[in-house]
């Protein structure tokens, strides 16, 4: 849809909405909001939202992102706000986008994502707040998991950095762990740009980044709860070697001709698949 004949780019600006509703940012609730729409919008493209596409958003807070999305197309968003206090404020967004926007007020932590929209139409778009993000990101794909690539055609969200580093590192990263192992096991991940402090009201801290995930086929029948078991052995004392770390499988290292003199960190993300598989 075209901006222009799009009632949500007429709404107030941005700064309006926090200060007329007195949306001040919570730390508890892990709270930065985005007012620069340009930047939203540039977030929502990173998604390359589709006609058909169902957007599920998380914490819109005063809906910066959530106009981003809603001027970039797509059928419909649903956005989830803990917040009572941004939920007042996004009426006249609500108002504006029609029947484009469902607004909850609700937990995102407790809600199951795929009962909105359809299979192989769904995405996530999301500024996820800090202090539940990478609870939210397990929950995503213990989604992917069980729906394959029915459950999110894709999952693109601002993180901090060193959580997006965290979840696109390789063997030998010193930021390679038990999030970078489950996140490209089920997923591609691509970190699309960095978003600095100054686009934050108030500014955060730490720089924050953009990643896209993208679900992909998998050839194993590995149980989630296997490999989040496997890899909270191996990286629950990364400064140890596997053989202390991963002693119940030493078996499956020799066999599958690992040296075991190895840190969790030396793991190839494929390794610990078959070692899965084995344990399995």
């Amino acid at each position: 849809m075209n901006a222009e004949f799009n009632p949500v780019s007429t709404l107030p600006p941005l700064k309006d909405i926090i200060r007329n509703n007195d949306l001040r940012a919570t730390k508890s609730l892990g709270q930065n909001f985005l007012c620069d729409l340009n930047l939203t919008r540039k977030i929502a493209r990173q998604a390359d939202i589709k006609p058909s596409d169902h957007i599920i958003e998380i914490g819109p807070g005063p809906g910066g992102l959530t106009r981003g999305i809603l001027l970039e197309g797509g059928h419909s968003v649903t956005a989830i706000e803990f917040d009572e206090r941004a939920v007042r404020a996004l009426q006249s967004l609500n108002e504006a986008a029609g029947d484009k926007l469902n607004l909850i007020h609700g937990d995102a932590l407790k809600e199951n994502l795929l009962r909105f929209g359809e299979n192989d139409h769904r995405k996530i778009i999301a500024n996820l707040p800090y202090n539940i993000a990478t609870p939210l990101i397990i929950q995503w794909l213990h989604d992917i998991h069980k729906n394959e690539e029915g459950a999110y055609q894709s999952i693109t969200i601002m993180v901090q950095k060193e959580v997006a580093q965290r979840m696109s590192a390789t063997s030998h990263d010193k930021l390679y762990g038990r999030l970078s192992v489950l996140v490209q096991w089920l997923c591609n991940a691509h970190i699309c740009f960095d978003v600095p402090p100054s686009a934050f009201v108030p500014p955060p801290k730490v720089t924050s980044s953009i990643i896209h995930l993208t679900p992909k086929k998998r050839n194993d029948d590995v149980a989630f709860s296997c490999i989040e078991k496997l890899t909270e052995m191996a990286f629950g004392q990364r400064r140890k070697m596997i053989r202390q770390t991963l002693k119940p499988h030493l078996s499956i290292l020799n066999e599958l001709e690992i040296d075991e003199k190895l840190r969790a960190e030396n793991l190839s993300v494929a390794d610990y698949i078959n070692i899965a598989k084995h344990m399995s």
